[in-house]
């Protein structure tokens, strides 16, 4: 039995999907030009199509689960199961006019023309904002059609901004926001969901370990309670006794976002041979 994944074949959701998947032990052959690839050591095969193919591909089972954007999973609105956000290859939906327009509120568009690629998404904000639009279906370079006289304003994905920058627009409503989502088809065998069950461990181990350092240390065990409220660790911080009377070895893991200002309480509180090293995996 091989649990059938659908990924998006190029871009930025190609290239994290398939680096969580490396990290999670999925070893692969040479991928270019080929459609389908199994894994070597896991019952897994990958499945490259267009993102905009992979809800329909899942709900039909023409692949048991797949990665795709949030956008592209609420556009589509097919008959999958969300399994897990993926928490990469985030962006927003938003709406933008040009530079230069006055701007005081969602009234702005009524009846305007808007172009976008997310028709169903646009519509259904629309409706509740009680606007009526002219939407205008375009797929590709959305952010030029208020230049060449196209639309009014345009209805697209935002990551940075600079693309909005750079054709003279501003945006005005983020209408969503948008993660990669692991979905999956509906009534899935019991064997494949065996096989779900192990790679989502798999890539929770490897999650968890994200922007964390494993940290061992020296102290003195009359500071160790000032210790403990800097190191909660996951639990607690674990307590070795060291040969030395009246010093323990402490082991915990920190937030790398944390790191230079709790080395310096760590410091602070009389700790010495400080040793931080990176974490490849973390199973909670």
């Amino acid at each position: 039995m091989v649990l059938r994944i659908a990924v998006q074949s190029k871009g930025r959701l190609f290239e994290e999907t398939m680096a969580l998947l490396q990290e999670a032990g999925i070893k692969l052959n040479n991928i270019k030009r080929t459609l389908l690839i199994p894994a070597k050591d896991f019952p897994v095969e990958i499945l490259f199509l267009r993102d905009d193919d992979i809800p329909q591909a899942v709900a039909t089972g023409v692949a048991d689960i797949g990665v795709v954007g949030e956008n592209e999973y609420k556009e589509k609105a097919e008959a999958a199961d969300v399994v897990k956000g993926l928490g990469f290859s985030k962006c927003r939906l938003s709406l933008a006019i040009p530079k230069d327009e006055k701007y005081e509120g969602v009234q702005w568009f009524e009846g305007k023309k808007i172009a976008t690629s997310y028709p169903h998404i646009l519509n259904q904000y629309l409706a509740e904002q009680g606007i009526k639009s002219d939407i205008h279906i375009i797929t590709g370079s959305v952010e030029i059609s208020p230049s060449i006289g196209l639309s009014d304003a345009i209805f697209d994905i935002v990551s940075s901004g600079g693309t909005l920058v750079s054709n003279r627009l501003k945006e005005v409503e983020v209408v969503m926001q948008s993660q990669a989502l692991l979905i999956a088809t509906k009534n899935l065998p019991q064997e494949k969901k065996d096989i779900l069950d192990e790679l989502i461990f798999r890539i929770e181990a490897v999650q968890s370990a994200e922007g964390k350092k494993y940290v061992l240390l020296n102290a003195p065990e009359d500071k160790l309670e000032e210790i403990f409220d800097i190191l909660p660790g996951m639990r607690s911080p674990t307590v070795t006794p060291l040969a030395t009377k009246g010093w323990c070895s402490v082991q915990s893991v920190i937030e790398d976002k944390r790191f230079w200002e709790v080395i310096t309480k760590l410091k602070a509180c009389g700790a010495e041979g400080i040793i931080v090293l990176p974490i490849e995996k973390m199973i909670l």
